[in-house]
């Protein structure tokens, strides 16, 4: 396949163009061109040359990685080529955090290593307990972590060493550790309750289940069922290959700002009801069907395109997301702790209904992650608001390994697209006295 092209005859000049074709690991989901290569095609020598137009960018590759692979039509997720469901099986969060970022699965004392550091970075500093106090009460948590995540950069001036490995590795450490930390500091501040201490005795998971839930107990020891089932959720968020927040992670990135900066801005992504916020709006919907025997007449109304089915369909899977299916089956354990959330039979009957529907299968609308992620964070006890600001957290690893792997191909530039221009031709400017 080293020798394959593309020919492409332009009718306008008759002109013909053979434009090479590469490869990716699999050649059914990683032949491409080069996009520069079409501006050879030209009509003539003062001509730009050929662009491509791609809104939402529905096929074009912006970068070349190597950390997660995704086939959308089998249902086939992979971080740096080990499947999703044996590490949701057998991994923990902060290992797979580690295989997202170096490549290759920890030896034992590599792990010990890379979890001793990240505990040891988990206080943040006392300025960003004053800006939380900042915040209104009511503040959305999004909010007030993107606030504080960019404030990071003004207490570590020397993040912007970007390219010093050293450096660079130890505030990976920091973001990895320091935003659960600043996760629960915006749930405690809205809900008006003391701020409580990282326990580095905890695992991460369980640490962070501390710093939230914590009240007037001596040591807090979070379930086990629980804390192994948000462990289970992080990973199933840690990277999810170019989606919006890792776009917008890189694009950010490639202007060589701090890592704290780029997060921010990949926080800000995830904000929107399009990305993060997908799954409290499912258990909007499942709350506003109500019941069981309500979900027929809500199938109808999507049917009829009086109102939308969220948790159901995904840009890039279209089969069912394997991540759906883990997530479902770890429901039932949590559940099996904190008693049934009654949405799960409603969520369980519209799933049932919808797969037997040729409406939803003929547009390959399965449930993705966001479909049960929600149910369970609510038996968990996390309000709503929260749901985005956990898959932030889980999310941060994977945005790190993403911006990482962009400071370090030598093919990358500042993102810059081009367009095409729709706007008025030359005009002369007409004084304002003379404007009817």
């Amino acid at each position: 396949m080293g020798n394959d092209t593309l020919t492409i005859i332009d009718n306008r000049t008759g002109k013909r163009y053979e434009i090479p074709i590469f490869y990716g690991t699999y050649p059914r989901y990683g032949a491409a061109i080069r996009a520069a290569d079409l501006r050879q095609i030209r009509v003539a020598e003062d001509d730009f040359g050929l662009l491509s137009y791609d809104p939402g960018f529905l096929n074009t590759a912006s970068c070349k990685s190597a950390i997660t692979f995704i086939d959308g039509e089998r249902g086939i997720l992979r971080y740096r080529g080990y499947p999703i469901e044996e590490l949701a099986e057998q991994s923990t969060y902060l290992e797979t955090a580690y295989l997202i970022l170096h490549g290759e699965l920890p030896t034992r004392a590599q792990l010990d290593s890379w979890v001793q550091n990240i505990l040891a970075h988990t206080l943040v500093h006392e300025n960003l307990k004053r800006l939380m106090e900042g915040f209104h009460y009511d503040a959305h948590p999004m909010g007030v972590l993107i606030g504080a995540v960019g404030a990071l950069s003004t207490l570590y001036p020397d993040a912007k060493e970007i390219f010093d490995p050293e450096v660079r590795q130890r505030h990976i450490w920091r973001l990895i550790a320091q935003m659960p930390t600043l996760a629960a500091l915006a749930y405690r501040h809205s809900r008006g309750l003391p701020y409580v201490l990282p326990d580095r005795e905890l695992s991460y998971t369980g640490n962070f289940l501390a710093m939230l839930f914590k009240t007037t107990e001596r040591h807090y020891t979070p379930h086990p069922v629980l804390e192994r089932a948000l462990d289970v959720l992080f990973i199933l968020h840690a990277d999810h290959e170019q989606n919006c927040s890792a776009n917008a992670v890189r694009s950010i990135g490639s202007s060589h700002p701090d890592p704290y900066s780029a997060i921010a801005g990949g926080i800000a992504a995830l904000y929107g009801p399009l990305h993060g916020g997908a799954n409290e709006a499912v258990l909007r919907m499942l709350t506003r069907i109500g019941s069981k025997d309500k979900v027929p007449a809500f199938i109808a109304d999507v049917k009829a395109g009086k109102t939308r089915l969220m948790g159901f369909g995904h840009r890039v899977y279209k089969h069912y997301d394997p991540r759906a299916r883990i997530i479902k089956r770890l429901a039932y354990e949590v559940f099996g702790v904190t008693g049934t959330n009654p949405l799960l039979d409603v969520a369980l009957e519209l799933e049932r209904i919808a797969l037997e529907d040729d409406y939803f299968l003929s547009r390959q609308l399965f449930p993705n992650v966001d479909f049960y992620s929600g149910i369970i964070y609510q038996a968990m006890g996390f309000p709503v608001d929260m749901f985005p600001v956990l898959f932030a957290v889980a999310r941060t690893a994977g945005w790190l390994a993403q911006w990482e792997e962009m400071l370090l191909d030598g093919e990358q530039r500042i993102a810059r697209p081009r367009q095409v221009y729709t706007g008025a031709d030359l005009r002369p400017y007409v004084p304002l006295a003379q404007r009817g």
